[in-house]
């Protein structure tokens, strides 16, 4: 099974281990994974902040790069939400170029959605020792339904306790460019995510969209708080940082 990876700009610039713990898991899937290495971004923050122009620039290009992958897969919700239910719209007044969107789009997956309903895993590579909770990322979970599928792969995983946390399916305030536009009401809710990942006793919260990791994260440490914020592909591939079970 070939599958691009979409490595996302965030990661690259913030986080590689991420991508690198998405690689992980997919070649112990048994994929053949291409990594396109002129690719940047797929357009969202131009397509939040209404520059069409230039989220189409960017899609354009993405298309390209991936359009002879015969599937494409993102650690991250709001990127591959943006080309399975955005993409489709950007370019609703382009039709020779909508029937290639939508090809693309239908074979776009979020990393853990891929692992179970693609790529069929029953049992990934890491281990974990700790409790965890997991928070459901908005774009995720309401433009990709990916809500069991993160919750299926850390079931597998000795050591590991998922402790649901009170608002889960909850905003963590960051949204994009609402967390700039909005500071004190993106403040107000992240404050409520970090008193209910407080609650809940873990060791460490757990999500599948860096840009949410990286303003709860944020939020934790202003209050001087230490709970570890990671990536699920990080756990479930045995990469996250301080788990003491690292393979």
């Amino acid at each position: 099974m070939r599958v691009g990876l979409l490595v996302t700009c965030l990661v690259d610039m913030m986080r590689p281990n991420i991508g690198f713990a998405a690689l992980t898991l997919l070649e112990s899937a048994g994929c053949t994974v291409v990594v396109p290495e002129g690719q940047t971004c797929c357009g969202q923050p131009g397509w939040n902040s209404g520059d069409r122009a230039a989220a189409k620039a960017l899609a354009e290009k993405l298309i390209v790069e991936f359009e002879d992958c015969p599937w494409v897969v993102a650690p991250s919700g709001s990127c591959a939400g943006m080309i399975r239910t955005h993409y489709p719209q950007l370019f609703s007044d382009s039709p020779a170029m909508l029937a290639r969107v939508r090809a693309l789009s239908e074979r776009t997956y979020e990393l853990t959605d891929f692992l179970v309903n693609i790529a069929r895993v029953r049992k990934v590579p890491g281990t974990y020792a700790g409790s965890i909770a997991y928070h459901d990322a908005c774009s995720g979970l309401r433009e990709l339904g990916v809500k069991a599928q993160p919750r299926q792969l850390l079931a597998t995983m000795a050591g590991l306790t998922l402790k649901e946390m009170a608002g889960c399916e909850t905003c963590c305030g960051f949204g994009g460019t609402f967390a700039v536009k909005y500071s004190d009401i993106s403040t107000h809710m992240a404050d409520r995510k970090c008193d209910s990942i407080v609650s809940s006793g873990v060791d460490a919260v757990v999500l599948g969209d860096l840009g949410c990791m990286l303003n709860i994260e944020g939020r934790l440490r202003k209050r001087g708080d230490a709970t570890r914020v990671l990536h699920v592909a990080e756990v479930l591939a045995g990469d996250a940082p301080g788990n003491k079970a690292k393979r």
